[in-house]
């Protein structure tokens, strides 16, 4: 399997995207039947967000701490790091999906023109920017789990893994924007 995806990352990359975008559209579209979901009490629902707020935080810590790593030779606790925000990542997506293919999107219950000036622009930059990371995280994800630690420098994975890492951090960061203007300051 691993000489197969070694050859195919692109491929898989794509594959992968596919799937986990098809999940993400599906939850927030309201096309996966809530009947096929285990039903949490509601307090359980009502602390997800502040959970993944709290995840969003410790990503952008590791992801800093990742980025400082391999900067600094570290390949090792770099690989660590960055391993443990892809856990964090997906923590957080199935977290925020299940809350929402069971309850739909949180409203906004600021004034409306905070919402169409501020929220709404900075939600709209926070998806986009989540859903580009999707296929280039999974590529420098499969690039780093396929080849041993001195072939990497020679793929792309340095190049793309620091856009990715740019791009991510900026979503996680105004993710917590969009929490606190949805749960904190209105």
């Amino acid at each position: 399997m691993d000489l197969r995806v070694k050859h195919r990352v692109p491929e898989v990359a794509g594959i992968l995207t596919v799937v986990s975008l098809a999940l993400v559209f599906g939850a927030a579209l309201g096309t996966i039947p809530k009947t096929l979901l285990p039903q949490a009490p509601s307090w359980v629902l009502n602390a997800i967000p502040l959970v993944n707020a709290i995840i969003s935080g410790l990503a952008i810590l590791i992801i800093g701490a990742g980025w400082y790593w391999i900067r600094a030779g570290q390949i090792k606790r770099h690989r660590a790091a960055m391993l443990s925000g892809v856990m964090l990542f997906a923590t957080f997506l199935i977290l925020y999906l299940y809350k929402v293919a069971l309850q739909g999107p949180t409203p906004f219950a600021g004034p409306e023109v905070i919402r169409q000036f501020v929220y709404l622009p900075l939600l709209s930059i926070h998806i986009l920017l989540a859903i580009i990371c999707v296929p280039l995280l999974y590529y420098v994800l499969l690039l780093a789990v396929t080849r041993p630690i001195h072939e990497i420098p020679q793929t792309r994975h340095p190049r793309i893994g620091r856009i990715a890492a740019s791009l991510w951090l900026v979503s996680f960061a105004l993710g917590l924007i969009v929490y606190l203007l949805l749960y904190v300051v209105y």
